[in-house]
């Protein structure tokens, strides 16, 4: 069931195939012979390629997908004359169809996420009416509100375990932090996220600091997200049937989606928590079984081979099941021979089924190299070919960042899903390197088959400035033992652009030729009042300035040079006059010692100079 993708598939009657599914994976690097699937899905061993399906859409499964089918009614409701943010399970804001209530505390989370996502991506144009209707389809609105005040389930909502067992085989990739199973995955909460995509998708919706698949506000945000990916625009309807064929690629689950949408659109009214309207129809052929401590988690189905009856159906307590007479298997006559099964029609290829390999699209280019803060110059690409080098077009290519960096793709995304163009070429949206410094891999990968990816290695340097300069003319004098009139304050650019965020570090030198700490003369004072002539851990600000603190002066007469340096190379040398009417100039010997004979000049200069 959707949002990647524990989808859930049952068993059918012998004469059916078991269901295959493909699901939310992990990156080639970390789990080597899978197929990527898009936004991080694998698709299980031996399952097909999918057929072409918009940017961003789903894997094809080989069997059927399950969530819950029920469909509106007919009639719409009225509408609306006040629906209400409702927090908590209170009173109905306004009366109407059973079907259009919608829980409190889960109606306030779609709405929230739908304010945040204005803010975020005012370009998704993303209504909240979308996650009500694929909260309803994937959990029935988090089992009709069955959450406390902050939005956590009462209960888990799990999807099936992946184990192979009528179901894809998805080994545990969160060490059942989420799903409670250490073993294989489930997907989680009333979104039905699966760990390995929780863990790049999850966001943080109610500001406690945590990403829980199970909280709804974090849930709901984190579909928000995940439906703005790829610049898509949800008021096209190109796009928006894009991003649920994304969540889950089925046609009819999109039309189900679809549906929803267009009724709660219409009319809508918050009802108390725990009461709302649940599902009772799902598209494996029956209706999800229950327990008592989890109703919405699908019972494992009790049918097998030669067995008929209802998948997911337990035996009747008390009643064991019967089982099929010896040499009748199926329950066919002894004399007839076993029915074969028919061959199914051998489909054409789909273009991804066509692809060899990838290839970086702009191989000898250079490194991929940017400043903390900036777009990395260089743009990545890969495209998809035959084994004889020709291009393939409308194949998904998948770009994920991997690694430990803040670094992100436009929108805050660490994964995109491309289609390739006539060319074979996919392009990665732009990458914008963050705080943190040192390299990372961007990884290619096609998604439906496994093909070796393509590896891209990034690096984010430093912010750097290569000039520094005063902001002020003002001469730096003061007489012994008194405080300096100015402040020092300077700014910092980079090819002539403003520095911000810039490392600098600011010291009392001894000499323009010796940059080590002077013992004497002009100081900064520390916490404790002592004299402090380094300062370090300085940085820029948003403009590119620094004021440092105040200048004291020791009893010692003279000029004497504060050197301020910048990540980069920017130095700036300032000079800082002590005499005893505060305005002679000492002239300093030869060595460099202050000196206390006086100067013909009573003018100081600044000597900015720069570094590489």
């Amino acid at each position: 069931m959707a949002a990647h993708f524990g989808r859930r598939l049952y068993k059918g009657a012998a004469t059916t195939a078991v269901a295959a599914v493909a699901v939310a994976a992990l990156s080639a690097s970390e789990a080597p012979g899978v197929t990527a699937g898009d936004d991080g899905r694998q698709a299980t061993a031996g399952a097909s390629s999918a057929p072409d399906t918009p940017a961003g859409a789903g894997d094809t499964a080989t069997g059927d997908t399950q969530y819950y089918t029920d469909l509106p009614p007919l009639k719409s409701p009225e509408p609306a004359t006040g629906t209400g943010t409702g927090t908590g399970s209170g009173t109905p804001a306004v009366g109407g169809p059973a079907e259009a209530g919608i829980p409190a505390t889960v109606l306030d989370a779609y709405k929230k996420a739908e304010a945040e996502l204005r803010t975020a991506k005012p370009g998704c144009n993303l209504p909240w009416q979308l996650l009500a209707a694929i909260g309803r389809v994937e959990s029935g609105q988090a089992r009709g509100g069955q959450v406390d005040a902050q939005g956590t389930t009462l209960t888990p909502i799990l999807g099936p375990v992946l184990n192979g067992s009528g179901f894809a085989n998805i080994s545990d990739t969160d060490h059942g932090v989420y799903d409670g199973d250490s073993t294989y995955d489930r997907a989680v909460g009333p979104m039905q996220f699966i760990p390995s995509t929780w863990k790049w998708a999850g966001r943080d919706g109610n500001g406690d600091g945590k990403k829980d698949p199970n909280n709804i506000y974090d849930a709901a945000l984190a579909t928000a997200h995940y439906l703005c990916r790829n610049g898509w625009d949800l008021s096209d309807q190109a796009d928006l049937n894009s991003a649920i064929l994304s969540y889950n690629h089925s046609q009819e689950y999109l039309n189900t989606v679809l549906s929803w949408l267009e009724y709660y659109r219409k009319g809508t009214h918050s009802v108390p928590d725990g009461t709302g309207q649940l599902p009772s129809h799902s598209s494996g052929g029956g209706t999800p079984g229950t327990s008592p401590t989890n109703p919405w988690q699908p019972t494992a189905p009790t049918t097998g081979p030669g067995k008929s009856g209802t998948p997911g159906t337990p035996a009747e307590p008390g009643k064991p099941s019967t089982p099929s007479k010896p040499g009748k298997p199926g329950g066919g006559s002894p004399t007839e021979p076993p029915t074969k099964p028919p061959t199914p029609p051998t489909k054409p290829p789909t273009p991804t089924d066509t692809v060899d390999h990838l290839k970086d699209a702009d191989a000898g280019t250079g490194e991929l190299t940017a400043r903390a803060g900036d777009t990395f110059a260089r743009k990545i690409g890969a495209r998809a070919e035959t084994k004889a080098g020709k291009a393939v077009a409308k194949v998904r290519i998948r770009f994920v960042i991997n690694g430990d960096t803040d670094a992100a793709f436009a929108g805050g995304e660490k994964a995109a899903t491309v289609v390739t163009d006539a060319s074979g070429l996919a392009a990665a949206p732009a990458l914008r390197a963050g705080e943190k410094t040192g390299s990372f891999t961007v990884r290619a990968l096609l998604v439906g088959r496994t093909v070796s990816a393509v590896d891209y290695r990034a690096t984010v340097t430093a912010r750097a400035a290569d000039k520094l300069v005063r902001t002020g003319d003002t001469p730096l004098l003061c007489t012994p033992g008194g405080t300096f009139a100015d402040q020092v304050e300077v700014k910092a650019t980079y090819k002539g652009a403003v520095a911000d965020r810039v490392a600098a570090t600011a010291t009392l030198v001894t000499s323009a030729e010796d940059g080590t700490e002077n013992d004497k003369g002009p100081y900064f004072k520390g916490d404790d009042d002592k004299p402090v002539r380094t300062l370090k851990d300085l940085t820029t600000d948003g403009k590119g300035l620094i004021k440092l603190p105040k200048l004291y002066a020791d009893d010692t007469t003279g000029t004497f040079l504060l050197r301020i340096t910048t990540t980069g190379g920017a130095t700036l040398t300032v000079e800082l006059k002590v005499a005893a009417d505060g305005t002679a100039e000492p002239s300093p010997d030869p060595s460099g010692s202050p000196s206390t004979s006086p100067s013909p000049s009573g003018s100081p200069s600044a000597s900015p100079s720069t570094g590489s």
